[in-house]
């Protein structure tokens, strides 16, 4: 069955080559004109990926991509946010919103197929890891290995940081798997976006990851958080 991504744009031109492109590619694709129809299908249709516009009416794709992450059940869904604006504060904003890759227009479309490509291999090990935590968590309690007095070692993968997490790392990164934004986070923790981002450059030198994506999956395969 072939993987579902959904493509956000308020340009009909733009919404018919990227689906006819993906299409050929052998994707699934389905289409929405604005940020307020795309969380319609998301919740309809539940797609692998998003590929999204950011200046639209109704619903822009900063806003879009907020919300699908306030949902548990999409806070690991991909999300590629394609516009003109290439200025550093935009790319910003758009990691900040929570999305996974931030596409500068004009481009190509065997560089968005090769993204997509990328980020669904890296979906597929995240979300596979992350059930096989649950579901190794759940035998384990079942077999009593979960009391205080078993070796929380034997629990999860024996993991070695560069260095201890702080207090604050561990809330960071708590909330950092629930597919918060880094404003999101701040305003629960009372920090600012830009000390939160301190603290998740932090977390990806003390454990050796590249991007968020990795730091999820990492955190999940050596239990670091619940």
């Amino acid at each position: 069955m072939p993987l579902t991504i959904l493509v956000v744009d308020d340009d009909l031109g733009t919404r018919l080559s990227i689906s006819d492109y993906l299409e050929l590619s052998g994707y699934s694709v389905i289409t929405a004109n604005d940020g307020q129809e795309a969380l319609t299908v998301v919740n309809e249709y539940h797609p692998d990926l998003i590929v999204t516009d950011i200046v639209m009416p109704r619903m822009n794709g900063y806003e879009l991509v907020r919300q699908v992450r306030q949902q548990p059940g999409f806070r690991l869904l991909p999300v590629i946010l394609l516009t003109g604006r290439i200025q550093t504060q935009e790319r910003i904003l758009g990691y900040q919103s929570g999305c996974d890759l931030y596409l500068p227009k004009p481009f190509e479309l065997e560089e968005l197929a090769a993204a997509i490509r990328n980020l669904l291999e890296r979906s597929h090990i995240i979300q596979s890891e992350y059930h096989f935590s649950h579901k190794e968590n759940f035998s384990n309690s079942a077999k009593g290995l979960d009391s205080p007095n078993y070796p929380f070692s034997q629990i999860h993968h024996q993991v070695q940081l560069l260095s201890p997490l702080t207090s604050r790392e561990q809330e960071v990164l708590e909330l950092l798997t629930h597919g918060l934004s880094n404003a999101e986070m701040g305003h629960q923790l009372h920090l600012s976006p830009r000390t939160v981002e301190k603290y998740v450059s932090s977390l990806l030198r003390k454990t050796e990851t590249s991007n968020r994506a990795e730091l999820v999956r990492f955190a999940i395969k050596h239990g670091l958080v619940d």
